[in-house]
């Protein structure tokens, strides 16, 4: 589906660049000056209609192009297609020079006679080239893939029993263990009795002679 909608796109991308630049470009190419002149008289431009009309023009399909050719979810054969077509008239001009300018539909508009000149010029080589990079960007041929978290394994939890409560037994029992072995019961001394019932603790004041 990005794809073929890349497809349509090239269809407009192709219908602007031979309606809108050719327009434009006869514009700028025509219309300040005649041969042998200095455009507006050396003067300036901004006041010069055909001059802001042509620009205009220009900088609409150049910016059409450079979004189709920047955009990563748009598809590369958006851009690439028209390129394509146009280093291929290119490379029939050079080939033939009648057949390419034969081919040219509606060369007694403005629009077939701005084209005509822009394949003379060799601004559709550059344009060409330009519009084919990203067909040699292997990212813009693949889409946004989401990445999804693993779900954790049914039998972890019920395979093994409860950790915590497993150390906290052993630790009981361990200090258990080793409170008895480190109390022993001191003999007696022989001629000194403790009453019955009690028991001398093994840290009791000694008994000096």
């Amino acid at each position: 589906m990005r794809h073929l909608v890349g497809v349509m796109l090239a269809i407009v991308m192709a219908a602007a660049l031979y309606f809108a630049a050719s327009w434009g470009y006869l514009k700028l190419l025509i219309g300040p000056a005649g041969v042998g002149r200095l455009p507006a008289g050396g003067g300036s431009l901004l006041h010069n209609h055909a001059v802001l009309e042509g620009f205009g023009a220009l900088l609409g399909v150049a910016l059409l192009a450079g979004l189709l050719m920047a955009v990563p979810r748009i598809s590369p054969l958006a851009a690439g297609l028209p390129g394509l077509a146009l280093l291929a008239w290119t490379g029939l001009y050079l080939s033939s020079v009648r057949h390419a300018v034969q081919y040219i539909p509606l060369k007694t508009r403005p629009y077939g006679l701005g084209f005509e000149a822009m394949l003379f010029d060799g601004v559709l080589a550059l344009v060409g080239l330009a519009m084919v990079v990203p067909l040699f960007v292997p990212s813009r041929w693949r889409g946004k893939r989401e990445v999804t978290e693993p779900e954790p394994y049914a039998g972890t939890t019920a395979s093994f029993p409860d950790l915590q409560a497993t150390q906290t037994m052993q630790a009981d029992s361990g200090l258990l263990a080793d409170w008895t072995q480190t109390s022993p019961q001191q003999p007696a001394e022989p001629g000194s009795q403790s009453p019955p019932g009690t028991s001398q603790a093994p840290w009791g004041p000694a008994e000096y002679s």
